[in-house]
């Protein structure tokens, strides 16, 4: 790790943040139920002294550095919730929720912002800084009614980082103008006729339709859609049958769509709706298509990206910015806030070297923990390098 994320981050500072990174972790809490989490980091920001609103789109939590009348307003974010999945890591400080772990790293955002927020209390910089602890970024769009709450009035810019185990640690990564996807969900209902499994010429299997439906939707982005589009149809759940010996009367697949162009989201909508319609059609079946908005992508601005791009280059030199030579298909919530203001959205390698490529929300995932330092070190660089400009 580079001396100037050292120096910036002090050794009690980073074990303080590793301690409450481990404390959130054995306790995951959904999209809007973090109320235990929010508690911590309310008991946190009250030690530090900071004003303190609580409560903001249910659970979320923002905190206020108020250094200066003149200066610009700066805002920093970290999303709360944890995923509903089973940890498998064997960590010592594992999840004790069965079924709910942190997945994807938010409680190493909430550490990293909080320990930006004890260093730059001690700073007292020309600016006003606001914290932005925010719920319900898996699929909840937290973000958004943080937004209709007002937390974003007055406010110049704004930043926040995530986790990402693609790279090594003392890596980073960001790039201006889009870095996210478009997402949708959809849900697809069908319905045919159930009878006894013996005698299937009597009844309209929704099972059968249900899985020739899926190996159709395969061919919307690899036939119908062009290649150099970036482009995803996944089908994350099939629901259908109640009993061995009984032919389903319905079936339900729900899925996702991620595009990057609204010209491309726009053909794969009508392609799905054909497919859906005619498969159903050819087995005298009926569907249903309903999709179900998503995220808008993360648009980064070009002011803000070189501010952080030059904050990365202080910290840990230029080896260590990483240029991601596509747009993540992945959504982030992140995007409602840069609707409002210009700000960056920041990825930080977490992979430590020797060590197996784990992706988030896998029951295995866990990063290097010394990303941490990384992620407090770049909020407070930018803060200072935002006040100069």
């Amino acid at each position: 790790m580079a001396n100037k994320v050292d120096d910036l981050v002090p050794e009690e500072i980073f074990h303080w943040m590793v301690e409450i990174r481990r404390a959130i972790h054995q306790y995951p809490e959904t999209a809007f139920q973090e109320h235990r989490t929010a508690a911590l980091i309310t008991k946190e920001l009250q030690a530090l002294g900071l004003e303190i609103q609580t409560g903001i789109a249910q659970t979320g939590v923002i905190a206020y550095l108020n250094n200066s009348n003149a200066g610009p307003t700066i805002a920093f974010r970290a999303d709360m919730d944890a995923l509903p999945i089973t940890e498998e890591t064997g960590l010592p400080f594992a999840s004790q929720k069965p079924g709910f772990m942190h997945a994807c790293g938010h409680d190493g955002h909430i550490a990293i912002l909080l320990g930006a927020v004890a260093l730059l209390k001690k700073e007292l910089l020309p600016a006003n800084l606001v914290f932005i602890f925010q719920p319900g970024e898996e699929g909840g769009g937290g973000a958004k009614y943080m937004v209709e709450a007002g937390i974003l009035d007055g406010v110049d810019a704004i930043f926040a980082c995530h986790l990402d185990p693609h790279f090594w640690l003392g890596e980073v990564s960001l790039r201006p103008g889009p870095v996210t996807a478009f997402t949708e969900r959809f849900t697809i209902e069908i319905k045919g006729r159930g009878g006894h499994a013996a005698r299937p010429h009597e009844a309209v299997d929704a099972i059968v339709v249900a899985s020739s439906m899926v190996l159709a939707l395969q061919t919307v982005v690899s036939r119908q859609i062009d290649p150099t589009m970036p482009a995803v149809v996944s089908i994350g759940r099939i629901e259908g049958g109640t009993t061995f010996n009984a032919i389903a009367d319905t079936a339900v697949l729900k899925g996702t769509i991620r595009t990057t162009d609204p010209r491309v989201r726009k053909e794969i909508r009508a392609a799905m709706n054909r497919i859906a319609q005619r498969t159903a059609s050819m087995h005298k079946a009926k569907a249903e298509l309903v999709f179900e908005g998503g995220y808008p992508a993360v648009i980064n601005s070009p002011k803000e990206t070189m501010l952080a791009n030059r904050a990365i280059r202080n910290i840990l030199g230029d080896q260590a910015r990483v240029k991601r030579p596509y747009i993540s298909l992945g959504g982030e919530d992140f995007a409602y806030y840069l609707q409002k203001v210009p700000g960056c959205f920041i990825r930080i390698g977490t992979r430590e070297k020797g060590t197996p490529f784990i992706p988030n929300h896998s029951p295995r995932f866990d990063f290097g923990e010394d990303a941490l330092k990384v992620g407090a070190a770049l909020f407070v660089e930018i803060a200072h390098i935002y006040c100069k400009t």
